[in-house]
């Protein structure tokens, strides 16, 4: 257990700081929260708010109650890895706890509809009805649109449409709505899915009133005033191609002359069309349609575009693991049809190549986060203008992250400086956020600094 690297980040969707086990409800809350959504690891013995490191005096009695509290009041059973972890003079108990798929679980003494949490970024949420129905669908390896749809028939699917949706691709035949999943057999007949209607409904709004994409322009950074709006009620497929126009003519453009001689020119976006774009298809794509009364929402902005879909992430996935190209469905038809329609071209591949898109055009690095039920991607338009650590400050970051982490003097002889100099230095990169102090306190001697990963996300 790397305790100095917890002991530098901050508190998180997989990470949670407490001072001790004097209040063992908001541990067991944690507990649940982690095991229904993507794991995570318990610090026992420092502040949350401050993260002052206090230590355990008696650390052994601290895991065994951990264990006996988690053992009792967790339902289903949570078998987590509990470690004393030596730190200076003292201790510190560690508890790390995996994602389950034999969920919901639930703190027993509320029970399994008011005891069941979910961790959305650093704290711990009541699951709602719809939730905790997801949560049982990814226990049973389901998807919310494979569900059938028994009170629609076959005629509720609108087959012309998606033969024209197709038919750049192949030929469609009704055949192959089966293996497209979006007809399946139920109680002897043939219904639509979730999904079937979703995509290809003659109602489907009927069914699903927040299935549509809604966009606006607005005046400035903020929503005060709004300058233009429009939804697109289309077929999803349709929609997001609309959407994408929407965007496309309220952005700031400017005309790149081809080469000398050359009549042709192009037009480039203020921010690169393909990371808008993967934006708007992932919304798309993963939005929790159970969820109602929100639909998917484009925000375009003086400074930035903000693509908002119901619903948190899948349990089990984190937004560390979106960058790192990890991948999980939770729509399977709509993904399966939008991957044969090639709005996907990779599996796991769209939110790198968002970013690496707008790191090409000179622009910071889009924002995910959950907020609320809400999962958010906020794309830049204006160049980022965050001054580059000079070659010193660049020098002692990568050597703290060689070293693994320093004190003030081990950085003042390292660099030859001055006790007073390098405590400046080091203060001015705490404060940029690239570097992270770990001490029992602000004054305690001993503390020591290291370097952090860049954060992409705000989760």
């Amino acid at each position: 257990m790397d305790i100095n690297a917890l002991l530098a980040s901050p508190e998180s969707k997989t990470l949670e700081f407490k001072r001790d086990l004097s209040s063992p409800e908001g541990v067991i809350r944690t507990v649940v929260a982690f095991a229904n959504t993507a794991g995570g690891t318990i610090v026992i013995g420092v502040e949350d708010g401050t993260r002052r490191v206090r230590g355990v005096a008696d650390p052994v009695l601290v895991a065994e109650q951990a264990a006996n509290l988690i053992s009792t009041l967790v339902a289903p059973r949570v078998v987590p890895e509990i470690e004393v972890c030596p730190w200076r003079k003292t201790y510190l108990v560690t508890i790390v706890v995996h994602p389950a798929w034999t969920g919901p679980h639930h703190f027993t003494r509320l029970g399994p509809t008011e005891g069941v949490f979910v961790r959305v970024g650093a704290t711990n949420r009541l699951a709602d009805a719809a939730l905790i129905a997801q949560i049982e669908r990814l226990a049973r390896n389901e998807s919310h649109d494979e569900q059938p749809m028994p009170d629609c028939t076959v005629d509720d699917i609108d087959f012309d449409a998606a033969a024209t949706l197709f038919k750049s691709i192949r030929t469609l035949e009704k055949q192959d709505l089966f293996p497209l999943r979006v007809l399946t057999k139920h109680n002897g007949r043939t219904v639509p899915t979730v999904g079937g209607i979703l995509l290809f409904g003659t109602d489907r709004l009927s069914h699903f009133p927040d299935a549509y994409i809604k966009a606006g322009m607005f005046d400035g950074t903020d929503r005060r005033r709004i300058l233009d709006t429009a939804e697109f009620q289309s077929l999803l497929p349709t929609a997001v191609d609309e959407a994408l126009a929407f965007v496309r003519k309220q952005l700031r453009r400017e005309i790149v002359i081809g080469r000398s001689g050359s009549a042709r020119h192009t037009e480039k976006w203020s921010v690169p069309e393909a990371a808008v774009r993967e934006a708007i298809v992932n919304a798309v794509v993963h939005a929790d349609y159970a969820q109602r009364g929100s639909s998917i929402r484009v925000a375009i902005f003086d400074d930035r575009i903000e693509i908002d879909s119901p619903g948190l992430l899948v349990p089990g996935l984190t937004i560390e693991d979106l960058w790192r190209g990890v991948s999980k469905l939770r729509n399977h038809v709509i993904g399966r049809i939008f991957h044969e329609l090639d709005f996907i071209e990779k599996w796991g591949s769209g939110i790198r190549r968002m970013g690496a898109e707008c790191e090409r055009a000179g622009l910071a690095v889009p924002i995910l986060e959950e907020i609320g039920t809400q999962f958010r991607v906020t794309l830049f338009t204006v160049p980022s203008h965050a001054p580059a650590l000079n070659e010193a400050d660049s020098a002692m970051l990568a050597w703290l992250a060689e070293v693994g982490g320093a004190s003030t003097r081990q950085v003042a002889e390292q660099f030859e400086m001055s006790i007073r100099n390098a405590r400046l230095r080091l203060a001015a990169l705490s404060a940029r956020g690239v570097i992270a102090e770990i001490g029992s306190s602000a004054t305690d001697p001993h503390r020591r600094y290291v370097a952090i990963k860049k954060d992409r996300s705000r989760s």
